[in-house]
């Protein structure tokens, strides 16, 4: 698939930011679909069968470990030793046919204030999926993740981290996150926070709860966040 070029030039978020922080995973690219199929397959061989459904409510927006950890406790006992080492190897497989969401490359080719990304997701498998879906040129050097920090979201640690790094004050950054998780940590980090629901695994009515602003389309994003 052929993206725009890295540009500076577009319609992108007003003077009032100084900062967007993306988080990744159903947000930049559509990976949760491909994930979560592969964590229920996982699961079911180490003896835990769930739906998707099921899969997706428990640990959207949970680190790799996270994700071990409760699964052993719905299990009622540890998973397999190498169960992360299988997992992960079934993930990056997978991942090669991950693509961006829609609106995406557009989105951040017409960007005119700085931008990073901050997820809760394994570095290596973060950046190996941005690449998959094109759009290492526009993040490359601007990646953070939750094991460069004591707490994952939901706690603001991460989003903490990633502003300072860039330069910016929690008051004039925007977060952009798909998850109620993502939305707590943005919340509790004293940012502005953007909801995607573009996908089905969005909380919709929670993440609104929350005080974030919910939208549908990323193409819509630039204009939202002018207005805002």
């Amino acid at each position: 698939m052929s993206s725009p070029r890295p540009s500076q030039r577009g319609d992108g978020p007003g003077p009032n930011f100084r900062l967007v922080i993306f988080d990744c995973d159903g947000v930049l690219i559509d990976s949760e679909p491909i994930a979560n199929r592969v964590l229920r397959d996982q699961l079911q061989s180490a003896g835990l069968r769930l739906s998707l459904e099921e899969v997706m409510s428990a640990f959207v927006g949970s680190t790799r470990d996270g994700c071990i950890a409760v699964a052993g406790t719905m299990l009622g006992r540890p998973l397999p030793s190498d169960f992360g080492k299988r997992w992960d190897k079934a993930l990056f497989t997978a991942l090669r046919a991950v693509k961006p969401i829609a609106g995406v490359p557009e989105l951040l080719a017409g960007m005119t204030v700085p931008f990073c990304v901050a997820s809760n997701g394994n570095p290596e498998r973060m950046a190996l999926a941005l690449d998959y879906a094109g759009l290492m040129p526009w993040v490359r050097g601007k990646l953070f993740t939750a094991c460069e920090v004591a707490h994952p979201k939901p706690a603001p640690d991460l989003f903490l981290h990633a502003a300072r790094s860039m330069g910016a004050a929690p008051p004039d950054c925007v977060v952009v996150e798909d998850t109620l998780t993502g939305v707590k940590a943005g919340v509790a980090a004293a940012m502005r926070v953007f909801a995607y629901a573009g996908g089905a695994h969005t909380d919709r009515a929670a993440v609104a709860a929350l005080g974030a602003t919910v939208f549908d389309d990323m193409r819509a994003l630039p204009r939202l966040l002018a207005a805002a």
